[in-house]
């Protein structure tokens, strides 16, 4: 880990520690974040510690994506079945769970966590907002793997809000591996070393919940940085901002959730009817 990175983790463990207790609590009555964290103002610190799911993959690769193709991407005018959804982190503060629901989308992924030093403030908001209004929702870790090891980053995940229950209301928990925020592509890690990260959080979680985390990335991203195969146990979630999915990373023969669009807020849809996506959230693997 950089100088600079080890002097911003420091900082940053600090601050999240205090918001680790307002997360834990996700399971209460949804409610606004309290104003500060640690002191600080929560939408600074939201600012200051909060990569977004597709921040770095927007920043990289850009987004291409237009009305035009956002309508087609999200089915319209499409017999192919499809369920739309978004996901929200920090960012998205409170959310209008209803003016999305209204808007059509029955599915959320919410932020939880990031490395192990940041718990979303607006967690308990977005994550039981969305229930409330009857959208399948799940929660989503972005990943720093210079940061932590992959068990210990799973670990905290489930601790902050990370877990699954079969409810058929809560889809598995999802591992946001994307370019780095603050160094090299791949995080200074080998593509056996990145393939050891993955598998290792991924092991962990399946321990902790009885499920496998489903896994968002980029195709150029995973053919940059990793070199195994994880089709056989991990759903997968595709980050392309165009008109079509386009090819998929390594050995995966589908995709499970398509992230189409980073505009007006990151724009997902379900690749099978509503109750596959029911299915997703009910049976253990």
């Amino acid at each position: 880990m950089s100088a600079p990175h080890k002097r911003w983790w420091r900082c940053a463990a600090s601050a999240a520690a205090s918001a680790a207790v307002l997360v834990v609590g996700a399971l209460a009555p949804a409610g606004a974040a309290p104003r500060t964290t640690d002191g600080t103002p929560i939408d600074d610190y939201v600012a200051r510690y909060d990569h977004p799911m597709g921040s770095q993959i927007t920043r990289v690769e850009g987004d291409h994506s237009t009305p035009e193709t956002q309508a087609i991407a999200g089915g319209e005018g499409s017999l192919v079945a499809a369920v739309e959804g978004i996901d929200v982190s920090g960012h998205q503060g409170n959310v209008d769970w209803a003016g999305y629901w209204g808007q059509g989308k029955r599915f959320a992924y919410v932020k939880a966590t990031e490395g192990t030093y940041y718990t979303n403030p607006y967690f308990a908001q977005q994550y039981n907002g969305s229930y409330s209004i009857g959208m399948i929702r799940g929660a989503y870790h972005f990943a720093i793997p210079d940061n932590a090891s992959g068990a210990a980053q799973a670990n905290y995940f489930v601790d902050h809000g990370g877990g699954w229950s079969g409810d058929g209301k809560t889809l598995p928990g999802a591992v946001d591996m994307e370019y780095n925020p603050y160094g090299s592509t791949c995080y200074g890690l080998s593509k056996g070393a990145m393939t050891a990260w993955i598998k290792d959080f991924s092991d962990t979680y399946h321990a902790r919940t009885g499920r496998y985390p489903v896994i968002y990335t980029s195709t150029s991203w995973w053919s940059q940085c990793v070199d195994g195969s994880f089709a056989t146990t991990n759903p997968l979630w595709v980050a392309r901002y165009s008109s079509s999915v386009g090819a998929l990373p390594y050995n995966w023969g589908f995709h499970t959730f398509w992230q189409y669009s980073s505009s007006p807020i990151d724009q997902n849809t379900f690749n099978g009817a509503y109750d596959r996506l029911q299915v997703l959230a009910t049976a253990r693997d």
